[in-house]
């Protein structure tokens, strides 16, 4: 068994429930070459970081990602919990949700697909590439010796196409329902912490909103919104066992867009938080409504 510094070891420890005992072993000197390599994280640059250290055929350790066994999720759950233990108990923990693509032109490379490269498009121009999707779930950590805070990655999916799910006979699962699924977990995993939930427009989906505001006692969801957005009062109250004009209505009276309050309201200035740790002066405009849409329901947004 490797032998580790005492002030690694409840941490390393703590990941030893997702994998069996000879992986991780390897899964160990793979951690620690990890923080003691200087270039890129390869494997083979872990092995020359670590040296003697690595017991074994260098095979072996290229083998720990992607025939060991080995479990995402309980990995996941310890990853957040050492990471929850550094944001204080009574603050909302902020997650901020987004996915990213890899690009693998490989013909072997399982997963693989055809995604839209955001980074690199332009309203003019839209690029596209080959590779893996992944959809990653990071906690927001404030550092001491940090001016803005760290979004540290503590779960992710590989997002698969519907012909592949298709063909493996697995239920297609959108990035949205990717999203709900990993927030999902950590509401689960720890049930007296506050989430909020930050997204792009990407994950600006009625669904999402949907399943947030269920869950509204933990999670709060704050993402980019749709200026054309059908916004409602909320339906009238029903009075009495029935109605003479058929069944309750599902929504109020019809709200302006909030492209049109932008236009007609007065904005007040704040100051907030900015990228890079600075301090910006911003207008902002702000209403309540209903936002709804067909079989979903409505979903009440600020």
């Amino acid at each position: 068994m490797l032998c580790l510094p005492k002030a690694a070891e409840p941490l390393v420890s703590a990941f030893s429930v997702a994998f069996t005992r000879p992986t991780f072993q390897r899964v160990t000197v793979l951690i620690l070459g990890a923080i003691l390599s200087v270039r890129h994280r390869t494997v083979t640059a872990m092995l020359r970081a670590v040296g003697p250290m690595a017991k074994g055929h260098w095979s072996d350790f290229h083998r720990v990602l992607c025939r060991a066994r080995g479990s995402c999720r309980p990995l996941g759950k310890a990853l957040a919990a050492v990471v929850l233990e550094l944001i204080p108990e009574d603050q909302p923990v902020v997650c901020p949700v987004d996915d990213t693509v890899p690009q693998h032109k490989g013909k072997r490379v399982y997963g693989k697909g055809r995604h839209h490269d955001a980074c690199r498009s332009t309203h003019r121009h839209v690029v596209w590439v080959w590779g893996h999707k992944w959809v990653t779930l990071a906690i927001n950590v404030k550092f001491p010796f940090a001016s803005r805070p760290w979004a540290l990655p503590v779960l992710c999916a590989l997002y698969r196409s519907e012909e592949l799910n298709r063909k493996e006979g697995r239920r297609h699962k959108t990035p949205i329902r990717l999203a709900m699924q990993w927030i999902a977990a950590l509401i689960h995993w720890f049930p007296e912490r506050k989430f909020v939930l930050l997204g792009d427009g990407g994950y600006a989906s009625h669904e999402l909103a949907r399943f947030c505001h269920r869950h509204r006692r933990q999670v709060t969801l704050v993402s980019r919104f749709y200026p054309d957005a059908n916004l409602y009062a909320p339906p009238p109250q029903v009075r009495g066992k029935g109605t003479k004009g058929g069944r309750p209505r599902l929504k109020g009276r019809k709200l302006a867009a909030p492209s049109d309050v932008v236009k007609r309201s007065q904005a007040k200035r704040f100051t907030v938080n900015w990228y890079g740790g600075k301090i910006r002066r911003v207008e902002l405009i702000g209403g309540i409504g209903h936002w709804y849409k067909g079989g979903g329901g409505l979903v009440p947004v600020r």
